[in-house]
């Protein structure tokens, strides 16, 4: 049985998980419950299914059941149904089959987030706020369903399928006048948990979203990429906001990237045994220039364990917000019947032996996101500070031209990322002191200076 282990905090969208070491380390007690327990869990799961005043599938009960008994422990450990472990198992892989779009509830129906680039839903021209008004898995108007008041995971199985296989959505867009019919081929997608942007040609930023199977792989390959333009960086932003966590063996390896040795974290099990220790090696280390890491409170767990092992090694400057504050250690334990078993197995702690449970992340500069109003003021045009034409007597005056809506502009990742740079106050102010420090590094330097 495989088991894997999961140090992610927030949403379920984001588990993911990390094969074992130890194959054995979870064992079955033989000090199983008394059968008297049992004789009492099953005598009332008799009698609610004699005497309840509807029928009631016995299924929907032992899964109750089961979720009762877990919410009586820490709120990491939870029963995942068939559905929700293979929803998380794909989160893990960051693979799956289906149109490629990332969806959100908005108005009562489901809407694009955003459609993934290089995708059958990009290819077909769907565009950021379209609203799925119904979904036809079967590309068959019999097979339609409205999308009104369907959860995201209905829209999301709906939706998903066989590589190959067809689906006909209906789509309103500000600019129809009825919803217009897409019918779109399935296809295989890859979500990589990784993205990079050159702030300049020697500085990568690099955004990690999660911890996923190739985390480390698409990591190195982007910095690889980055080096085409510059063989040697002047520093790097590594950029873990809103990063819920992921595989504890990805986060260690992402470590071990800018560490040439020592510890990285240790986790201990129940009454403090089962001590495990990762620690970095010198193969594959990257040179030693300046990085500087963001964090807020949505970053979790195996973000907490990179940012906190940077950290503590004086490896990086670590800016932002104080962070989530998970320091538990779930192993994902797969069950017979395709459901599992997400099971807080240990607590884990940085180098220095501090725990991060409760304590969280603090920033080594602490660095507040604007607040709406503050980015109402930064959408506002510059006030006009020269004499103008305008300010002539009887001037003609210009026709009022609208803004191009967000939805209708046609942007790249890249033109989007530098449009919205302004507007993030952390990312700035990490790029102003990685600057700062490059130049007050060289002042030190009698070569250089």
């Amino acid at each position: 049985m495989k088991l894997r282990t999961i140090v992610t905090g927030l949403a379920l969208t984001g588990l993911v998980f990390l094969s074992l070491n130890g194959g054995g380390l979870l064992r079955s007690s033989h000090a199983g419950p008394s059968y008297q327990d049992l004789a009492l869990l099953t005598s009332v799961l008799h009698l609610v299914r004699q005497h309840y005043v509807k029928d009631v599938s016995e299924r929907d009960l032992v899964e109750g059941a089961l979720e009762g008994m877990l919410d009586t422990l820490d709120p990491h450990t939870s029963y995942l149904s068939r559905d929700l472990y293979k929803e998380v198992q794909r989160d893990t892989k960051g693979e799956f089959e289906g149109l490629g779009i990332e969806i959100t509830k908005r108005d009562g129906y489901v809407t694009i987030v955003a459609p993934i680039d290089g995708t059958p839903a990009a290819l077909a021209g769907l565009r950021a706020r379209d609203q799925i008004v119904a979904v036809c898995p079967d590309a068959t108007e019999e097979s339609c369903k409205s999308t009104q008041d369907m959860n995201l995971m209905e829209a999301v199985k709906l939706m998903r399928g066989p590589r190959g296989t067809k689906i006909l959505i209906q789509i309103m867009r500000k600019s129809f006048t009825s919803p217009q019919p897409y019918t779109i081929k399935r296809a295989s997608i890859r979500v990589s948990s990784v993205t990079m942007h050159m702030i300049e040609e020697d500085i990568p930023y690099v955004r990690l979203s999660q911890f996923q199977e190739r985390t480390t792989i698409d990591l190195q390959e982007a910095l690889d990429a980055a080096r085409e333009s510059h063989s040697e960086f002047r520093g790097l932003i590594l950029d873990m906001r809103d990063n819920p966590g992921g595989l504890l063996d990805q986060a260690v390896r992402v470590a071990d990237l800018f560490l040439e040795d020592g510890l990285i974290v240790f986790s201990e099990g129940r009454g403090g045994g089962n001590r495990m220790d990762w620690s970095a090696k010198s193969d594959g280390t990257e040179p030693g220039y300046p990085i500087v890491v963001l964090v807020n409170g949505g970053s979790a767990s195996a973000s907490e364990i990179v940012a906190g092992a940077l950290q503590d090694h004086r490896r990086a400057l670590v800016i932002g917000t104080e962070t989530f504050g998970k320091g538990s250690v779930q192993t994902i334990i797969p069950l017979e019947d395709g459901s599992g078993l997400r099971l807080t197995t240990a607590l884990y702690y940085l180098p220095s032996g501090r725990s991060i449970q409760e304590v969280r992340i603090q920033p080594d500069v602490g660095v507040e996101p604007y607040s709406q109003r503050e980015l109402e003021g930064l959408d506002k045009p510059a006030e006009r500070k020269s004499f103008g034409e305008e300010d002539l007597e009887g001037h003609f005056t210009a026709e009022k031209q609208d803004p191009v809506p967000e939805e209708l502009r046609s942007e790249t990742k890249e033109q989007r990322f530098q449009r919205q740079l302004p507007k993030d106050r952390q990312l700035t102010r990490a790029i102003d002191l990685l600057k700062s420090w490059t130049i007050f590094s060289k002042l030190d330097d009698p070569e250089t200076s």
